[in-house]
């Protein structure tokens, strides 16, 4: 049994702690599942309305990438252990081009879990800056080993880590976000005065991008933004709150997409199918999508969490990373939330990415 110990911790340190577990609530709804729900909704509604061949034959729009299940780092007692839960990875990167393979970071990381016995399902985003082990390399971001080794160096690091059984992935890019807003007809966000300071040249440098020729926003207020002053909106970092305050608006942007994506006539929804599939990648087959459907409609977003749940911020060779305070703790705190597996007991790899990380940092 793993045994958590108890040991003195200043009053800066769970001041930190305090203030991470606070924010990292705010990190409830990230920009893939969200995505991957509206198509999930609108395609439960073209089934109803066209049948299943037609959509089975949309769902072929998404590109297919096969990765090495040798390869994953899918440990057997894990596996077994897990056998009645489906993992799923969802990746969002921020890519420039269709492009979902290496060299392309993944800015939002969310581990779906499905119980394969009730069907419900879980949700828990992993942080980008997380300090992990990434597999066959270094301590790096998390965040890094997508852009180093696609969605395989991804997965398995992911598995190796979090003693995970992660076979499935799936893939949105980003910029996908600009297409999806102007096919839903714009969306309504309110902007305030510190978000003004920046969002303008968000939307230039988004214009050259795409080819777009959005126009600025010059004061507070609430307006009904296009694709390219959406994507601007979300992309503000720099306001007090940093990359936490940022996810809180890639939320607000697809809360708001989800909201008008209901409003939606049926030739309306098929016409977002077709742009959001293409901009889809993954290893799972449309059937198996399909059959998914049900269970992920039965998602609570609002009950998804951020992980690590204990993590410290420091710099590294003057990289900022966040260090879990403690791997084994927070994957056991992880197996409890995902698996109700109470005094989860790591695997040996996880102990010794654990000491890795402990003997790199000194943080415990």
């Amino acid at each position: 049994m793993y045994n958590r110990g108890k040991r003195a911790e200043s009053n800066e340190t769970k001041k930190i702690n305090k203030n991470k577990n606070s924010k990292s609530k705010k990190r409830k709804i990230l920009k893939i599942i969200l995505l991957i729900i509206i198509i999930l909704v609108v395609i439960i509604v073209a089934i109803a309305a066209a049948g299943f061949t037609y959509v089975y034959s949309l769902l072929g729009k998404m590109e297919q990438e096969e990765i090495d299940l040798n390869a994953v780092s899918i440990d057997e007692a894990v596996a077994d252990e897990l056998s009645n839960y489906r993992n799923i990875a969802l990746f969002g990167i921020d890519s420039r081009e269709d492009d979902y393979g290496r060299g392309n970071r993944s800015d939002c990381i969310i581990i779906a879990s499905i119980n394969k016995k009730t069907n419900e399902v879980k949700l828990v985003s992993v942080y980008r800056d997380t300090y992990l082990l990434l597999t066959g390399r270094n301590l790096d971001k998390v965040t890094h080993a997508y852009s180093y080794g696609g969605p395989e160096l991804a997965v398995s690091t992911l598995n190796a880590n979090l003693d995970l059984n992660i076979e499935e992935y799936v893939t949105v890019n980003f910029d996908a976000v600009v297409d999806a807003v102007d096919s839903l007809g714009g969306i309504t966000i309110s902007i305030d005065s510190d978000e003004i300071k920046y969002i303008n040249s968000y939307i230039d440098a988004n214009n050259e991008l795409t080819g777009h020729n959005s126009s600025h926003i010059t004061t507070a207020g609430t307006y009904k933004l296009d694709g390219v002053q959406a994507l601007a909106y979300a992309r503000i970092r720099y306001t007090s709150g940093g990359d936490f305050k940022r996810t809180e608006r890639m939320r607000t942007v697809l809360e708001a997409m989800l909201k008008k994506a209901k409003t939606l006539s049926i030739s309306e929804i098929i016409n977002f199918v077709n742009i959001m599939l293409p901009k889809i990648s993954t290893n799972i087959s449309s059937t198996d999508i399909i059959g998914l459907a049900p269970a992920l409609m039965n998602v609570n977003i609002s009950q998804s969490n951020g992980w690590p749940e204990n993590t410290q911020g420091s710099t590294i060779g003057g990289v900022y990373y966040g260090v879990p305070i403690n791997l084994e703790k927070n994957v056991s705190q992880l197996h409890k939330e995902l698996f109700d597996q109470d005094d989860y007991t790591c695997s040996e790899t996880v102990q010794n990415i654990s000491n890795q990380i402990i003997n790199r940092t000194g943080i415990q």
